[in-house]
């Protein structure tokens, strides 16, 4: 490896950025080393993406605590609910073949389970729709099984029967009209592939996704096989503390059940950046790729990929949880750049971010820190923001101008500064958005601001 990866390297992992409760500020720089042992994690693993190749992969610490066994670059990781658009890829090669069709009703491809109706009426079902999480079906994610438990079937699993130990996955929305998250959704599709395939799920995976591209470090087997085990990380759920039986089984393979590792999974993502960027017919088209990068219901979810950024700074990508791991999968759409995180401890989910950001700064990822800010307002449009302005609950604000700068304040508290990012809409150092609304005749009549997913409308108020 050259002198400038592994400075880049070292630079990453000497200067980690730990979030602050403050949306873009970031607490005092601190080491990997000094981040896993605050927060009980053995075992972290990343592999970076850098101008559409896999530039590094390393592992640090060990795969089980007390033991000295170090995690490498070929140390398997559950992936979690990265499991998911891995398992959409698949879905969408027999789609791209002609064996199965995103928008028929799911119960014609379904034979040893079916959709059940709901008070005699009988829900449609579309796979896209299962893999974009707006079927409207139930069930967020799974627990897993201990090694030494009793083994639901998948059809058990999803009939909620004993021994399963999550209820039954049942439509309770109207499919189609909303985004909602469901591993339930992604069992009943890992049920249809099985009934149609007619061949055991991990096989079928192996075939379609993981030979073809030459993934040797990756499976979909539940329970994972003896001659796995020698590779495997051990789950450490909270306190540094080894998962008894190292791991949980999950039957629910396609929501859950990948293991694999950061390298395995950083070569699938340079497949898929290749092929939008050549338009290539490798496993996955170009056309295919872009529709399931297309938004569905909901902006931030295409098709088994979970979607950010704008124009040329789009990224997709899935982070995943199971018991004792947690993982993120990121990928630059257009610009080949991305990273994959695996650590064996879920207290140490924070790592996750800080690492991330870390590259990003290293790397300068856009789309990841704010542009500096070089907006100018003119004053003459500031001085029609000033004013009173008054919420239907009767709050009071008033918007006042310190020379060539805006305050926001909000009954008797102090004045907030307003920082443009465009003419009309203003940022402010408490993880809020204000922005101005005008009417048709260009006047000012009220402000918005935007909060922690909520919004307040604040009416001008008038002589």
């Amino acid at each position: 490896m050259s002198t400038a990866i592994e400075e880049r390297i070292e630079a990453i992992i000497h200067r980690l950025l730990p979030e602050t409760h403050y949306k873009n500020k970031y607490g005092q720089e601190a080491t990997l080393a000094e981040r896993m042992k605050y927060y009980n994690t053995p075992g972290v693993s990343i592999a970076v993406i850098h101008n559409f190749k896999l530039e590094w992969a390393r592992g640090f610490g060990i795969r089980e605590a007390g033991k000295p066994d170090p995690v490498t670059e070929t140390t398997l990781f559950q992936a979690g609910s990265i499991s998911k658009p891995v398992f959409a890829l698949a879905v969408m090669r027999l789609v791209q073949e002609g064996k199965l069709d995103l928008n028929r009703d799911v119960n014609d491809y379904l034979k040893s389970w079916k959709i059940p109706s709901v008070s005699g009426w009988q829900p449609k079902v579309t796979l896209r729709q299962l893999l974009s999480h707006s079927a409207g079906l139930t069930i967020h994610g799974f627990p897993g099984y201990e090694t030494t438990d009793e083994l639901p079937t998948v059809v058990q699993i999803l009939n909620g029967q004993h021994p399963a130990n999550t209820s039954a996955v049942e439509v309770n929305l109207i499919p189609g009209l909303q985004h909602r998250y469901s591993g339930g959704g992604t069992t009943v599709a890992q049920q249809l592939v099985v009934d149609w395939v007619g061949l055991p799920f991990a096989e079928i995976m192996s075939e379609l996704l993981f030979k073809p591209l030459g993934l040797a470090n990756s499976t979909y087997e539940q329970p994972l096989p003896p001659q796995w085990h020698e590779f495997t990380a051990t789950a450490h759920p909270w306190k540094g503390r080894p998962l008894p039986g190292k791991w949980h089984v999950y039957p629910e393979m396609a929501a859950a059940g990948l293991w694999t590792t950061p390298s395995d999974l950083a070569r699938l993502g340079v497949e898929l950046q290749l092929a939008l960027k050549n338009n290539s017919n490798g496993i996955l088209s170009a056309d295919t790729l872009n529709q399931m990068l297309t938004a569905q219901v909901e902006n931030h979810m295409g098709i088994g990929f979970f979607l950010e950024g704008e124009g040329e700074r789009v990224r997709f990508g899935h982070n995943g949880w199971d018991e004792g791991f947690v993982a993120r999968f990121v990928l630059s759409k257009h610009l080949g750049f991305g990273a994959v995180i695996m650590i064996n401890s879920n207290e140490g989910n924070p790592i996750i971010s800080e690492i991330e950001q870390a590259i990003a700064r290293e790397y300068e990822w856009p789309g990841y820190f704010p542009d500096k800010n070089n907006v100018h307002v003119p004053r003459n449009i500031l001085n029609e923001y000033v004013g009173d302005y008054q919420t239907t609950s009767g709050l009071q604000a008033s918007v006042i101008l310190d020379g060539n700068d805006l305050d926001l304040q909000i009954q008797e508290q102090s004045p907030i500064r307003l920082s443009p990012e465009s003419e009309t809409k203003f940022s402010t150092e408490l993880n809020a958005v204000v922005d101005f609304e005008r009417n048709v005749d260009g006047h000012i009549v009220a402000l918005h601001i935007h909060q922690e997913g909520r919004s307040f409308r604040a009416d001008k108020k008038f002589a």
